[in-house]
């Protein structure tokens, strides 16, 4: 895009084809039977290009950019066409061959830092493997060269943040780290999919500059894999939509941002006016009094913090990685004890430790995570995992159970085929929807839900949006609702609450808090939301930086 400015890189030169497929046909299994996911598509990508991937959880996506890696997921079968890298026939090649260009010369990004770490091992040691084990470079310059990535990825004490492990960074510093770790080996192709669905928007505008501009100075040519329209318009060259594992339509991003061809893609276009009218609510079923929280009784993580949720509303949560979003809902669901303060339930105060906690208390208030990925037992069916809040809260007999599944996979928009599937058989937005449905299995008066939508493309948020809004409206459900996205918090919202490095800095109904003036750090986290023009990243670092 010419507002990148990109410069030519040591390797090959910057417009040759890189890769090249064509009439790709994958086919997956399941229902007993395989059947076509991505039903022959064509991909070519030069040196120094970024492809943007849009569609729909479930286009085929994700399949068609693993696939560019000559590689598909278990249970699924690369069936017919062609993959070249860089005169390397990936559909032909031997498993030994593939293996020397994964993690050196291609490099994938997942969508799911957290599933993609081994949590015995240091970050930096984790970074630099494929960079180590490629013989690339040796192990003090890898580590150095890392240290250096960091930096340039904003993350916080670049120099020492490699010593920690996962479980002590941020979900969105550990997106960032996993980013550090594709570039190692200084890749010719990155795979990155949905990179920033984990991010605050603040840390996304940080996190999309670092990337584009390590992409430009090292000639890199990625695949960006995203549902996100405004994010996508800031990385991609060229953008390729997809639907039902067929192509719809590909153009450059300017073009195809201003003049869509196809309806699919202008439905696209055209979604996310959801908004709810706000109602202010005076019962108050949840109440966080003064507290303080600490990992570990060391560094405080919450501080004083005060926050109510009146019933049957929804309390947006929002706030930077790392602003204590997600800590102070492990607070209300007993997972960490405070240090100080109290959370009342109906007016009464809740015992601070989940232990402490009798069924009643557990079964009423439930909770969504942000990662669909490390949620759900692998091993186990869907109609297992969601059968399990059923058996334990409702002691149903088995054809009581078989009905109530039923139900609620009704309620999630998804067919009752999908009850004996295992989760690498879903897609991640499929994936999340199974989160939901267990939670409302437990006849819950709260819900927290934490990111629950990051991983959704826009047409099914918007669904999942509108289906909590129905069930808030017909049960009375109380939400707080965590999260980075603010259209999410426009479409959804009754009051909002503002947080920054642990403290609660400001709270109020939705018309109150995003209308102005506002605070500086609430103006910074409205101006980071993305918009749908390929010069807006640009024009925001720039009027940042002078």
């Amino acid at each position: 895009m010419s507002t990148k400015n990109k410069k030519s890189g040591a390797k090959g030169t910057k417009g040759d084809i890189l890769l090249e497929m064509k009439d790709i046909v994958i086919d997956g299994y399941s229902d007993e039977r395989w059947h076509e996911i991505v039903k022959g598509v064509d991909l070519t990508l030069r040196r120094g290009e970024v492809m943007g991937l849009i569609g729909e959880s479930g286009a085929g996506k994700s399949t068609l950019g693993l696939a560019a890696m000559g590689f598909v997921k278990p249970g699924c079968r690369l069936t017919s066409g062609s993959i070249d890298f860089d005169g390397v026939d990936l559909m032909n090649a031997p498993e030994s061959k593939k293996r020397q260009l994964w993690g050196s010369r291609i490099a994938y990004v997942a969508q799911s830092a957290a599933a993609s770490f081994n949590p015995a091992h240091r970050l930096i040691e984790q970074t630099v493997e494929s960079a180590v084990g490629h013989a690339v470079r040796e192990e003090s310059e890898a580590k150095v060269d890392a240290r250096e990535l960091y930096a340039s990825l904003q993350l916080p004490d670049p120099d020492n943040i490699g010593d920690r492990y996962p479980h002590q960074v941020s979900g969105g510093q550990l997106q960032r780290v996993m980013t550090a770790m594709a570039m190692s080996p200084r890749p010719d192709l990155i795979i990155f999919d949905e990179p920033t669905t984990a991010l605050d928007v603040t840390t996304q505008v940080e996190v999309l500059v670092a990337m584009r501009e390590i992409v430009e100075r090292f000639n890199t040519a990625a695949i960006y894999i995203t549902h996100d329209l405004a994010v996508v318009a800031q990385m991609a060259d060229f953008i390729k939509v997809l639907r039902y594992g067929e192509e719809v339509e590909e153009a450059e991003t300017r073009k195809m941002l201003t003049e869509p061809k196809m309806p699919y893609t202008k439905s696209l276009w055209s979604v996310r006016a959801l908004e709810k009218p706000e109602v202010k609510g005076d019962d108050i079923v949840i109440s966080i009094k003064g507290v303080d929280a600490a990992y570990g009784g060391a560094v405080k993580v919450l501080h004083d913090v005060n926050i109510d949720v009146p019933r049957g509303s929804t309390v947006a949560v929002v706030g930077e990685s790392g602003s204590g979003k997600s800590t102070t809902a492990r607070v209300i669901t007993g997972l960490l004890p405070p240090v100080k303060g109290e959370v009342l339930f109906n007016g009464e105060a809740l015992p601070n430790a989940l232990k402490d906690r009798n069924k009643d208390q557990l079964r009423r208030i439930q909770m969504i995570y942000q990662s669909a990925d490390t949620a759900m037992n692998p091993r186990q069916t869907v109609a297992e995992i969601i059968s399990r809040p059923l058996q334990f809260y409702h002691d149903m007999s088995s054809k009581q159970r078989e009905a109530r599944l039923v139900e609620l996979m009704k309620m999630i928009e998804l067919d009752e085929t999908f009850l004996d599937r295992l989760p690498n058989e879903l897609s991640g937005g499929q994936k999340q929807r199974i989160c939901i449905a267990r939670a409302l299995a437990a006849d819950p008066d709260v819900i927290i839900c934490d990111e629950v939508t990051s991983a959704l493309d826009q047409i099914v948020q918007e669904g999942i949006l509108k289906l909590l809004l129905r069930l808030q409206k017909e049960f009375n459900i109380t939400y707080l609702f965590i999260t980075h996205d603010i259209a999410v918090v426009t479409a959804i919202s009754d009051e909002i609450v503002v947080m920054f490095q642990g403290e609660v800095v400001e709270q109020g109904l939705k018309s109150e808090i995003l209308s102005p003036p506002y605070p500086d750090y609430t103006q910074l986290l409205l101006s980071s939301v993305p918009e749908m023009d390929p010069d807006w990243l640009t024009q925001l670092t720039d009027a940042r930086s002078a």
